[in-house]
């Protein structure tokens, strides 16, 4: 009997082990989160890192899109408020953007267009427990992405300029203390978005090339 309790406490002992050791392996995917304002670049570089540094693209407003297009109640609702140049509610997008990551299976993911605010950001945070790995911030002037806008003709309903300064007017005041506050906390890199697409990819490439492949690319310069 004794032998018995002895045997059953070892495997006892050795499930808890095994499941603290899967528990330890569980990797958290990594985010980072790609703001700036409308037209300042984002989708074209975020595709450059997709296709070099091997990241998901989750852009919030094509999911939202996607989802108006479904005909659903949510989509309604969002395409209403999408015209009036409003935020969407956290909880859609946070939902949408799970749901995307999970069905990729990848675990390195480019968010962009999300936080737009402060809300987004905490809600964000509480939902998923994910914290950014850092925040890449596309820094451009409101003249230059309204000139971009008009040009790229996407056939998008809110590029039209009444909606596009309504959109500026909401980055400005929900999206910066999104910036403002992971800058408090080191984690902005922000990216002169002005330059043409090449300039600004090669500041993009530099933030995420990892210090020891920099450090190995100097050296062969060098020598």
């Amino acid at each position: 009997m004794k032998k018995q309790i002895q045997s059953s406490s070892t495997t006892t002992k050795k499930l808890t082990l095994a499941i603290a050791d899967a528990t330890v392996t569980v990797k958290k995917p990594t985010v980072v989160f790609v703001l700036g304002g409308p037209g300042s670049g984002k989708g074209t570089q975020c595709a450059n890192i997709v296709e070099h540094f091997g990241y998901t693209h989750l852009s919030a407003g094509d999911l939202l899109r996607a989802e108006i297009k479904s005909g659903s109640e949510n989509g309604t609702m969002i395409q209403n408020m999408i015209k009036e140049g409003k935020i969407v509610p956290s909880e859609v997008t946070i939902k949408l953007l799970q749901k995307a990551m999970e069905e990729s299976g990848n675990d390195k993911f480019l968010i962009d267009g999300f936080p737009r605010n402060e809300e987004n950001r905490a809600a964000f945070e509480a939902v998923t427990k994910i914290e950014p790995e850092f925040v890449l911030f596309f820094d451009c002037s409101e003249e230059e992405m309204e000139r971009r806008i008009l040009n790229r003709n996407q056939g998008r309903e809110d590029d039209n300029v009444e909606t596009i300064r309504k959109r500026f007017k909401v980055f400005l005041e929900s999206s910066l203390p999104v910036v403002q506050y992971y800058e408090a906390k080191g984690k902005v890199r922000k990216i002169d978005a002005a330059k043409p697409v090449a300039e600004v990819f090669d500041a993009v490439k530099a933030v995420f090339t990892p210090k020891d492949e920099k450090v190995k690319h100097y050296s062969c310069t060098i020598l």
